[in-house]
């Protein structure tokens, strides 16, 4: 008989105590100020009569600060991951000391991503504010009903946002801006392990009630700031330039994680635990073999741009 939800958070706290203390002892301190270089700032119009951003302002590439927003604004909208997995997971024991610390890391990843930004005029902070500002109205409400498949979703999400963040801060082509998004990748990842262990011991709690969720989240993920407005088109930006795309969706994110929890060797399934797994495995392939056409046509269009 599948655990309830109540069941599983009871029989995960003490792992959940576990994780907490070997995150606090890897954790490293950091301070978002160091990470700004406060000399280049300037007025801009208005209140202190400076100058109004020019887009001839910024040093970055637009597929660099395409990501940068979409990042900023996914990071904007904490307060809504806050209330999601602070009503799932609790704000009580173990549970709820991660949910408040998980927090106050990732509050300073919006606080130094927009401090960079508008002290190097990297993008119109009068755009990038007006887009915080919808964005944030939006809200974000997890499309995820149970707490396994929650604890799946943060395992990709986490991952995939380390390696987003990475990957814009080598797009950027400025030392200052990847210095930055490397500190931020490293706190998701430790966020990732976090998650990613407790769904290991999930596995080994209710396997098969496991391995449905991780069906469920693998076969209809979206990142968190997917409702971002224009984010189709942001995102075909951000993947045509190499930043992420599918390819590296499956076989950074995906796989990894999946062999971390032996997706493919867990045995003592029942017939909805295996069918929940070969679901999985054809939406691999399908997903693999899309994402090598995606591939093969960047690749034909940079060499024609080449000629």
């Amino acid at each position: 008989m599948a655990m309830t939800q109540t069941q599983l958070l009871h029989e995960l706290e003490p792992v959940v105590a576990g994780e907490l203390d070997r995150h606090e002892k890897v954790a490293k301190e950091w301070f978002p100020h160091e990470y700004i270089p406060w000399s280049e700032g300037r007025d801009f119009d208005g209140i202190y009569g400076g100058e109004a951003w020019q887009e001839s302002h910024s040093k970055l590439p637009e597929p660099a600060r395409v990501s940068l927003v979409v990042n900023l604004l996914t990071e904007d909208n904490l307060p809504s991951y806050h209330h999601e997995i602070a009503s799932t997971f609790g704000r009580d024991g173990a549970w709820g000391t991660w949910v408040h610390r998980w927090t106050a890391e990732e509050d300073r990843h919006g606080t130094a991503l927009r401090d960079y930004l508008t002290v190097t005029r990297a993008v119109d902070p009068v755009a990038l504010e007006r887009a915080r500002m919808e964005h944030m109205q939006s809200g974000f409400i997890t499309e995820y009903d149970t707490m396994l498949q929650q604890l799946a979703y943060v395992s990709f999400q986490e991952l995939a946002t380390r390696i987003a963040h990475r990957n814009t801060g080598r797009a950027s082509g400025d030392e200052g801006c990847e210095r930055l998004l490397a500190r931020i990748a490293a706190d998701e990842n430790l966020h990732m392990l976090f998650y990613r262990n407790l769904l290991k011991a999930a596995f080994e709690l209710d396997p098969n009630q496991t391995m449905r969720a991780v069906t469920d989240v693998v076969t209809t993920f979206q990142m968190p700031g997917s409702n971002i407005q224009g984010f189709a088109r942001k995102a075909m930006i951000i993947a045509h330039e190499g930043i992420y795309d599918l390819r590296l969706h499956l076989d950074d994110v995906l796989m990894p994680v999946l062999r971390q929890w032996a997706v493919f060797d867990q045995t003592g399934l029942n017939a909805e635990g295996e069918q929940a797994r070969e679901e999985l495995s054809a939406y691999l392939e399908r997903a693999d073999a899309t994402a090598a056409r995606f591939v093969a046509r960047r690749e034909e269009r940079k060499a024609r741009a080449m000629k």
